[in-house]
């Protein structure tokens, strides 16, 4: 079977999810701005290569259901626009916030959903920690590649309505992270991470993917958010 095109590729994705077919049309422009635009922030320069990368990956965030019905929704570290941009496409009803604290990458997010006409875009160029004295309430906080589990807990638990659900693209969790995991989620008031393994079909050519889910079960402790970088520097881990 020849290979599919990048819009019949787009197309194939967006009848999977079940999302609205003009939304293929604006996922291959996003390709398109992110392989060829000035100030893009890929290393992946084969277009049927970034539609898996970027686009299916992303797309994977939608089997979550807590997503899929968000109002609200924050990217953490949205760097290149995936998958916030991509969210933001296919959930046209939804505000999605791209967090980038690096100006750079956030004046990009900003042309890119200009050029895109993504209305329900928002840009936030500043650090999750300080965002979170100041943010309304969000549904679900997404991040891609960012850190690994405790420090990505505490970055959303004070930005998450109680009910409200981190997902988080990963990797194989090695059972340090896992643990690490757990003891920050319960540190923080939030449900120990599950991790959802994003079905092999989806992310063409791609290495094991999944996704972890966490829900924020009360109020976060009143000592969270910490100083920005703190997170970093000491995770919640038991050690």
């Amino acid at each position: 079977m020849p290979e599919l095109t990048v819009a019949e590729r787009c197309r194939e994705l967006t009848d999977r999810f079940g999302i609205p077919r003009r939304s293929s049309e604006k996922l291959n422009a996003l390709l398109k701005l992110v392989l060829t635009g000035p100030s893009s922030l890929t290393n992946v320069r084969d277009p049927n290569q970034a539609t898996e990368i970027h686009i299916a990956d992303s797309l994977a965030g939608l089997a979550i259901p807590e997503l899929r019905a968000a109002e609200r929704i924050a990217d953490l570290g949205s760097g290149g626009g995936f998958p916030g941009l991509v969210l933001a496409i296919a959930l046209p009803d939804a505000e999605v916030t791209l967090v980038e604290s690096a100006e750079r990458k956030a004046d990009f997010l900003r042309e890119t959903a200009e050029a895109l006409t993504l209305e329900n875009v928002v840009v936030v160029a500043q650090r999750a920690e300080l965002w979170a004295l100041e943010a309304r309430a969000q549904d679900v906080v997404t991040s891609r590649a960012l850190a690994a589990m405790p420090i990505l807990l505490e970055y959303a638990a004070p930005l998450l309505q109680v009910g409200g659900s981190l997902v988080a693209w990963k990797g194989n969790l090695t059972e340090e992270e896992r643990a690490d995991g757990a003891f920050a989620a319960a540190e923080l008031q939030m449900s120990e991470p599950e991790e959802v393994e994003v079905p092999a079909d989806l992310v063409r050519g791609a290495d094991r993917r999944e996704l972890v889910t966490s829900t924020k079960l009360a109020a976060t402790p009143d000592r969270y958010p910490r100083r920005p970088g703190i997170a970093r520097k000491r995770p919640l881990t038991e050690r």
